[in-house]
C-alpha cells in the first residue's frame, strides 16, 4: 500500500478527511456523503477499547471497558446495546481496564470472546465466562473468526491478572491469567491493523512488524503501565516504521501521564502519519 486515507467523524456529525501519503489535505462534508462500504473504520471507546467495521460490514469490538471507563462516551457507558451486533469479541489481557465488559457482551450476544489462553480458563472455571464463550489461542498462534478475517496473536511485554468478585464471600480476589497480547488483525481487503494491547519496549517489536508488515498500529503511550510518548516514538521510528499509527492508552489513568502533545513532538522528523483521536470519534480508512 502506497497511500492511505482515513477520515475523521466527531460527535457534530462533520466529517476530516485526511489523504496520507506525501500529503495532507483535509475537507469537511457531511458525514453521510461518503458510505462507510468497503471501508474499514474505527472507532475509539477510549484507552485501548475500540470498535472496528470491516470492509465486509463485521463489526470487531476489542477491549471494551466501557461501564467502567471514564472516558467512554454515551450511550455506551450505560447501554452495552448500543454497540448493535458484535461479530468477533477481543480481549488482550485479564486487566480491569481491558477485560472490561467483554464477559457481559459475550454472553448477552452469544459472540465468542477470543483471548489468552490462561486468561479464557480461569474465566471459564469462576464461572464468568461459559466454555462455549471462550477461544482460547496463544503468541503467533492464528485464527479465522469470520469469512475472509484473521488474526494473530503476538507479544506483548506485560503482566495479566484477573480480579474476581466472589458473590460467595463478597470479596475480591485475584488469579492468574497469562500472558498479555497484542493482535494482527487482517481483514478481509488484506488491510492489517497491529493492535498492541499493553506493551513495554522490547526488540521482537521489529520482527513482528517485518514479519507481518501492518498497515496501521495502535500503540499505547501513556507511560508508567506501558510505554511512554518517547519510547512509543523510539519503537515506531526505530524498529515498526509503519504507514499510519493511532495513539492509545492515554488520557484514562492519572498514573498514565503521556499525552498526545507529547507523543507528536517525540515523533518529530518521521514521515509515520499520526492519525490522532479523541474519545466517541470515528476514523474511516
Amino acid at each position: 500500500m502506497t497511500q492511505a486515507s482515513c477520515r475523521l467523524t466527531t460527535g457534530l456529525g462533520l466529517a476530516l478527511t485526511l489523504s496520507l501519503g506525501l500529503g495532507i489535505t483535509a475537507a469537511s462534508v457531511p458525514a453521510q456523503a461518503q458510505p462507510a462500504t468497503g471501508k474499514t473504520e474505527l472507532y475509539w471507546f477510549g484507552q485501548a477499547g475500540f470498535k472496528i467495521k470491516t470492509p465486509g460490514g463485521k463489526t470487531i469490538v476489542i477491549d471494551p471497558w466501557l461501564s467502567g471507563g471514564p472516558k467512554t462516551p454515551a450511550p455506551y457507558k450505560t447501554d452495552l446495546s448500543a454497540l448493535g451486533k458484535v461479530d468477533l469479541l477481543l480481549v488482550t489481557h485479564a486487566h480491569v481496564d481491558h477485560i472490561g465488559d467483554a464477559p457481559a457482551i459475550a454472553k448477552a450476544q452469544n459472540t465468542v470472546l477470543y483471548g489468552p489462553a490462561d486468561m479464557i480458563t480461569p474465566m471459564n472455571t469462576l464461572g464468568l465466562l461459559p466454555p462455549n464463550l471462550g477461544h482460547r489461542f496463544n503468541k503467533t498462534g492464528h485464527v479465522t473468526p469470520l469469512p475472509g478475517i484473521k488474526v494473530t496473536a503476538v507479544q506483548a511485554e506485560h503482566s495479566s491478572l484477573l480480579v474476581y468478585n466472589n458473590s460467595t464471600t463478597g470479596k475480591n480476589e485475584s488469579h492468574p491469567a497469562g500472558e498479555a497480547m497484542g493482535y494482527i488483525i487482517q481483514l478481509e481487503n488484506g488491510f492489517k491493523i497491529w493492535h498492541m494491547g499493553d506493551t513495554g519496549l522490547f526488540s521482537d517489536m521489529k520482527f513482528i512488524s517485518e514479519h507481518y508488515k501492518p498497515d496501521l498500529v495502535l500503540i499505547p503511550i501513556g507511560g508508567n503501565f506501558t510505554m511512554a510518548p518517547d519510547d512509543a516514538a523510539f519503537a515506531l521510528k526505530t524498529w515498526i516504521k509503519p504507514k499510519m499509527v493511532i495513539p492509545m492508552h492515554y488520557n484514562s489513568n492519572p498514573m498514565a501521564k503521556g499525552t498526545l502533545a507529547e507523543f507528536q513532538a517525540a515523533m518529530k522528523g518521521s514521515n509515520i502519519k499520526i492519525v490522532p483521536m479523541t474519545e466517541g470519534e470515528t476514523v474511516q480508512f
